[in-house]
């Protein structure tokens, strides 16, 4: 399988550890049979155990907790999507809807917020919102680490990615042979997929190299910042290249398109995305139009109301046919550092043997990503920034210490309780500790469907509670991220209430088992369904006398609730400022064991 949220790269890792077998057995015999070593057991078994865990071969244990053994039954971690908490204005979907379930549990001792943006999951500043990738990381790494846009800025600003081989290897023919450097990428300053400085950088940088022939292809935004913002953006860029081009450089926009319609699938969910993306940026067979932004300003006026990140794919032609399709010898780098909706297009550019859509032509280029988007499966193969490592996340710990767990959620959000959850990990820790289930998502815009799947991921949550089988179960409910996403307010309140509603079903199973669930949330996105004003208040667009649209996710925090039918007062739930990564030590600790040393604080500390 092509797609690394959907296989465990089994045949990888059996063929590693069975060599790693082999390797300890030789060199323990090499051990005895030298003089030096031969007597000394204490060395020889360090120096095994070193290289045992250097290798991967040696299981994260986790130490008994002494003052809580756990409940009888399974801690339930419920991811409640794009739900953050606000005041109470007319932009709130959260606070508009029916919601007696969360109603009642905020009111009770075990509630508090946590932080899930900027620094707390960490992103360069405080005035970055969070994301699902970025607040799963620290949810299921108990630590915060620097992230995409933080690492491609730190890199960027000292010059390191211009120092590497791959930015070396991305120019050379461009510069020799007058090929073109290809830059595809999200035009916003979002900062969750992408940001345009980024790309402005590149661009100066690619001049300063000698770099003649570059071409660009957007995608259009309206998701991460406001819907219809994309020619703020598009002027920012046009200004960046005529004052390239006056220098005698050939700098042009050459493709774009809506990023839900245009490239960036994620989790196979349309293969059909990345298709629209091929023909417009690689083979130029989209709609024509003179410009890009003749191509975004003749779209809305034949579709009024239509947001940018729904825009149709367009490709920029001249007198002579498309001004830059990619062909054999050319350069193209992915400028997007997040890695969810950047690896199909990825492999589409480096896969021989494709067969998600037919290609047409499959042109010999050197192909990059920002970074790379799959550290199991090394998607891309070559990248300008190294991402994150996290190693040792609640899930490899509770594997090693023989803990079951089940995770569970709609294709839209699988990856995030598996892949990110597990540190940008494909796969699992062990076959026999873990289990996880995908249910299909709907292809279809989520404000016509604002109940998506939640209730059949509740299904499966039950049954999993009930089965008996699992210690610790996760579930991730995406109605509020990706329904608040679409910018209809309606659809959002009633996302939020089949939240409730899945949860009024799920909590009294979880009672009957004898389990704990902690609910919280990865960032807010549907509690400022409007553009606030400076005093808080909702935006009216002068244009339509309505309240501007926000499809952004925001920087309100999150709840946390612990709903624990057999609470006796054994713990107290701290109020200290936290973020979501304290949330796997707390899960740990209600697992009746120790949290590693080095993890953030537990929420709860026993008496």
């Amino acid at each position: 399988m092509l797609y690394p949220y959907r296989h465990s790269s089994l045949e990888k890792l059996l063929e590693k550890r069975l060599l790693n077998v082999i390797l300890i057995f030789l060199l323990t015999l090499w051990f005895k049979r030298n003089s030096f070593f031969r007597g000394c057991v204490r060395t020889r078994c360090c120096l095994v155990k070193v290289f045992i865990i250097k290798e991967g071969f040696y299981m994260l244990t986790l130490e008994k907790n002494k003052k809580f053994a756990g409940r009888k039954g399974p801690v339930v971690v419920i991811v409640m999507d794009g739900m953050g908490i606000a005041s109470d204005n007319n932009g709130n979907a959260f606070a508009k809807a029916r919601t007696p379930t969360l109603d009642s549990l905020m009111q009770g001792d075990l509630y508090r917020t946590l932080k899930a943006h900027g620094t707390a999951v960490g992103l360069p500043s405080d005035a970055d919102m969070g994301n699902s990738e970025v607040g799963h990381n620290a949810l299921g790494a108990g630590r915060v680490f620097d992230q995409g846009a933080k690492l491609v800025q730190r890199a960027i600003e000292t010059g390191d990615i211009y120092t590497g081989d791959t930015w070396k290897e991305l120019i050379q023919k461009p510069l020799t042979e007058g090929a073109a450097l290809h830059f595809i990428g999200l035009l916003s300053d979002g900062n969750v997929h992408s940001n345009i400085d980024h790309l402005l950088k590149l661009l100066d940088r690619s001049a300063i190299e000698g770099i003649r022939k570059v071409r660009v292809h957007i995608l259009l935004d309206g998701r991460d910042v406001p819907e219809t913002s994309a020619l703020n953006y598009l002027t920012m860029l046009e200004t960046k290249l005529e004052a390239i081009n006056a220098k005698g450089f050939d700098y042009q926009i050459a493709s774009g398109g809506g990023r839900m319609i245009t490239t960036m699938d994620r989790y196979e969910a349309d293969w059909s995305i990345v298709k629209r993306g091929w023909e417009a940026h690689v083979l130029g067979e989209a709609r024509p139009f003179r410009s890009a932004r003749e191509a975004i300003e003749t779209v809305r006026k034949e579709e009024s109301g239509i947001t940018d990140q729904y825009l149709p794919s367009f490709t920029v032609v001249d007198d002579k046919g498309p001004v830059g399709a990619v062909v054999d010898g050319d350069s193209v780098v992915l400028v997007n550092f997040r890695g969810d909706r950047a690896i199909e297009i990825s492999v589409a550019f480096e896969c021989e043997s494709f067969d998600k859509f037919e290609r047409k032509r499959f042109p010999k280029v050197v192909y990059a990503g920002m970074m790379e988007y799959d550290g199991d499966l090394h998607i891309p193969a070559k990248y300008l920034v190294t991402p994150p490592s996290i190693e040792r996340s609640m899930s490899e710990y509770l594997s090693g210490s023989g803990v079951k767990q089940y995770a569970v959620s709609e294709t839209q959000k699988f990856g995030h309780v598996t892949y990110f959850w597990n540190g940008n990990r494909s796969g699992k820790f062990s076959e026999e500790m873990e289990t996880y289930e995908e249910i299909q998502s709907d292809r279809i815009a989520f404000d016509q469907r604002p109940w998506m799947k939640a209730a059949e991921i509740t299904d499966k949550a039950i049954e999993a509670v009930k089965s008996g089988k699992y210690r610790t179960i996760r579930l991730n409910i995406a109605n509020g991220d990706m329904v608040g996403h679409t910018g209809i307010f309606q659809a959002a309140v009633i996302a939020a209430e089949t939240v409730d509603l899945c949860l009024a079903r799920l909590l009294p199973v979880i009672r009957e088992a004898g389990g704990i669930a902690l609910l919280t949330a990865d960032h807010g996105n549907l509690d400022e369904m409007f553009e606030l004003d400076k005093n808080g208040n909702p935006k009216i667009d002068k244009k339509t006398g309505e309240f501007e649209k926000k499809t952004a996710h925001t920087i309100n925090p999150v709840p946390f609730i612990i709903y624990d039918p057999s609470y006796n007062g054994e713990y107290t739930l701290s109020q200290e400022e936290a973020g979501l990564g304290n949330v796997a030590a707390t899960v740990i600790n209600l697992l009746g064991f120790e949290a590693p040393e080095d993890y953030l604080p537990s929420l709860v500390s026993f008496k």
